[in-house]
């Protein structure tokens, strides 16, 4: 019962990783959808009034707040969902599962990482650049785009340490 419990844990923190990446990048391609499709007048006449460049600023600023909210949720509740597997799967002594143990450990750190270490830095470098032109670009914005390119390959690894892990607690009860 446990190791499926492991398993539906292991899906749930697989899915909440890609839900939030897909939620983050829709958050910022309505900005472009809202200005430029078919509104609510009264949206369209702030925007006239506004200014298009102006209202998509405002709008982007939303739109990464919303971000930077949402990940340092999910953060906080990968570190929930990974420690509940690892507390499943802790007791398992079939071949095989101190690699899973070791294996969602190493995904906890990631997180641990990404929590303390690389999303207070994205937040504070992304902040400092919100309103800023980007014409040229600032200096600010390689920083930016290193920090989310550390974010993002974490992540996959994370993900790919789960897939891994899901394997292998499959693997484990399908044994005798």
């Amino acid at each position: 019962m446990k190791t499926q419990a492991a398993m539906f844990c292991l899906g749930v923190w697989v899915m909440g990783t890609v839900c939030v990446s897909i939620v983050a990048m829709q958050n910022f391609y309505t900005v472009d959808r809202l200005l430029d499709g078919p509104s609510h007048p009264t949206f369209r006449a702030f925007v006239e009034d506004t200014g298009r460049e102006d209202a998509r600023s405002v709008l982007r600023y939303l739109s990464s707040e919303l971000n930077r909210l949402f990940f340092q949720l999910w953060n906080v509740a990968q570190l929930a969902i990974g420690g509940c597997v690892l507390w499943l799967v802790w007791r398992l002594r079939a071949p095989g599962a101190a690699r899973l143990r070791w294996t969602l450990v190493a995904m906890l750190a990631v997180v641990v990482i990404l929590t303390v270490g690389v999303t207070p830095q994205i937040l504070a470098v992304g902040r400092g650049i919100d309103f800023v032109p980007r014409n040229p670009p600032p200096p600010a914005m390689a920083t930016f785009g290193v920090l989310h390119a550390a974010y993002t390959l974490l992540e996959l690894a994370k993900c790919a340490g789960a897939l891994a892990a899901a394997l292998w607690l499959a693997a484990l009860t399908r044994r005798p």
